[in-house]
C-alpha cells in the first residue's frame, strides 16, 4: 500500500478535504497511473453535491493523464513508463454492447469490484466513477486507459478523457452527422464547445449555438458555430430556424443538464431530425414533449453516453486532429490549479464561466 494525497468528499455539498490516503497495488488486469493532470468536469461537481446519489466518503475526478508506474497480472497492452489517458469507461469487452462496438454502455456489473482506496484510519473510500482521479495516483482497469504521445502536454491531453469525447462523439458517433446537415447545439460550455467542434469536423452546413450570454455565443463562434441565439429571448427556436433559412435542424445536441433545454429541444428540429441527449439533469428530473408531433414529422430522440466513444479508435483520431490544428484543446483550458486549490477551482467551474479548469499534480 502506498500513501498518496487526494481530495476527499466526506459530505455531499461540502468542501473537499486534502488527505493522505492509501492506494492498493494493481491487481489482475489493472494498471497504476501516476497522474500529472486532472480536469474538473461538471459531473464531478454534480456527484459531490449528491445530485445522482452514490456513496461517500469518495474520491471523484475522471479526466486524467499521466504515466503508467505499475502493472498487474495479465496486462500486456501497456508498459511501465507509457504516457496515457485515464477515463471512467470500464468495459469488459465481451458483453453484447462491448462486442457491438458500444463499450460506454458495457452491461457487465462493476459494482462488486473492490475499491483500492482507504483513508488514514484504514476505512474504505469509494473510487467514484471507477476512477478517483482527484489524487496523485489511480489504480484502474486496463480498459480505462489509452496511450497518447509522450510529448503531449498532460493538462491538454486530460481534456480528451471526457469533455472532448462526449461533445465530439455526440456529434459524430451518436448524431451521425453527415456533411451538409444543419445543427443546433444547446449549451456552449465545455461539452457544448466540443459538440460544435464535432459538427464542424463532420462537415455541418450551419451550426447554431444557443446559450444564455453573448460572451458564450462569441466563444462558440471561435470553436466553429456559424450563428448564435440567446436562450433568454422568447421562443429562441424561431431565431434558430431563421438562421437556418427557415427550416428546422437535422440534429439538436443538448449538452446541458437543464430541463428547459430538453423541453424545448424538439422545437428546434426539422422534419426527420433527431435530438441527441448529452447533458445529464439531476436524478428524477422530467422533461415533456409531444410524441404525436415527433412521430408525424419522423423525428427521434437519442441518448449519448460519453459520446459513444471507442477509446482506442477515437482517441488516436482526436490526437491527430489536434496535432493538425483541426481540433482546439489548449483553448479549452480556463485555469491551471494545484490540488490544494481544488475547492476554488470547483467554485470557479460552478460559476459557469470556465471552459475547463485543470488540477496539476506534478
Amino acid at each position: 500500500m502506498q500513501t498518496i494525497k487526494a481530495a476527499v468528499c466526506r459530505e455531499f455539498g461540502a468542501a473537499l478535504t486534502i488527505e493522505d490516503i492509501t492506494i492498493a497495488p494493481p491487481g489482475l488486469g489493472e494498471v497504476e497511473v501516476t497522474l500529472d493532470a486532472v480536469a474538473i468536469c461538471h459531473s464531478d461537481i454534480s456527484y459531490a453535491e449528491g445530485a445522482w446519489g452514490g456513496h461517500i466518503p469518495a474520491v471523484y475526478g475522471h479526466e486524467a493523464a499521466g504515466q503508467v508506474t505499475a502493472i498487474g497480472g495479465g496486462v500486456t497492452d501497456f508498459a511501465i513508463g507509457d504516457t496515457v489517458l485515464v477515463t471512467l469507461i470500464r468495459a469488459c469487452g465481451t458483453c453484447p454492447n462491448c462486442a457491438g462496438g458500444r463499450p460506454t454502455i458495457c452491461d457487465t456489473p462493476h459494482d462488486n469490484i473492490a475499491h483500492p482506496l482507504r483513508d488514514a484510519a484504514g476505512e474504505p473510500l469509494m473510487q467514484a466513477m471507477n476512477t478517483g482521479a482527484f489524487a496523485e495516483k489511480v489504480v484502474v482497469d486496463h480498459s480505462q486507459v489509452v496511450a497518447i504521445p509522450a510529448d503531449m502536454d498532460r493538462a491538454t491531453a486530460c481534456l480528451l478523457s471526457c469533455g472532448v469525447i462526449t461533445g465530439v462523439g455526440g456529434a459524430v458517433n451518436a448524431a451521425r452527422l453527415r456533411a451538409g446537415e444543419d445543427v443546433v447545439v444547446i449549451g456552449a460550455g465545455g461539452v457544448g464547445l466540443n459538440a460544435i467542434q464535432g459538427a464542424r469536423i463532420a462537415g455541418a452546413r450551419r451550426i447554431v449555438a444557443v446559450d444564455m450570454t453573448e460572451e458564450k455565443l462569441e466563444t462558440a463562434r471561435e470553436f466553429g458555430a456559424t450563428d448564435g441565439v440567446l436562450a433568454t429571448q422568447p421562443k429562441p427556436w424561431k431565431a434558430a430556424r431563421a438562421a437556418l433559412g427557415g427550416r428546422g435542424a437535422d440534429a439538436v445536441l443538448v449538452t446541458v443538464g437543464a430541463l428547459p433545454a430538453y423541453d424545448q429541444a424538439p422545437a428546434y428540429l426539422g422534419w426527420g431530425g433527431r435530438a441527441v441527449m448529452i447533458g445529464m439533469p439531476h436524478a428524477g428530473g422530467k422533461a415533456a414533449y409531444e410524441p404525436m408531433a415527433m412521430s408525424f414529422q419522423g423525428q427521434g430522440m437519442i441518448g449519448s453516453k460519453m459520446g459513444d466513444v471507442v477509446l482506442r479508435r477515437d482517441i488516436p483520431w482526436l490526437v491527430d486532429l489536434y496535432q493538425q490544428g483541426r481540433l482546439k484543446l489548449d483553448e479549452l483550458i480556463s485555469g491551471r490549479w494545484r490540488l490544494d486549490q481544488i475547492n476554488e477551482a470547483i467554485a470557479d467551474t460552478r460559476s459557469g464561466g470556465a471552459r475547463r479548469n485543470v488540477i496539476l499534480l506534478t
